[in-house]
């Protein structure tokens, strides 16, 4: 029994990992990678209730679309600190 534990735990460990290394490499800035133009978000009342943390974007110049890391605007950070 130990042992099932004990490789569950490894598991559970590299999935982890594994999502914090995605987390990290998604792009944070709302301009296209590939053209340098404003994205449009996407709204997905699913993806929003899984992951909050992300958010899915298109651009508007070349197509790309994408999900990008989420952050609060700097108005909401600054109202936080208040």
């Amino acid at each position: 029994m130990l042992v099932v534990v004990v490789l569950f735990a490894t598991v559970l460990l590299r999935a982890g990992i594994v999502l914090t290394f995605v987390y990290l490499i998604l792009p944070k800035k709302r301009v296209c990678p590939l053209c340098g133009a404003p994205l449009t978000r996407i709204q997905h009342s699913i993806l929003k209730l899984l992951l909050p943390m992300v958010e899915h974007r298109w651009c508007l110049e070349c197509g790309w679309s994408g999900i990008v890391r989420h952050r609060q605007s700097r108005v909401i950070k600054r109202a936080a600190r208040s």
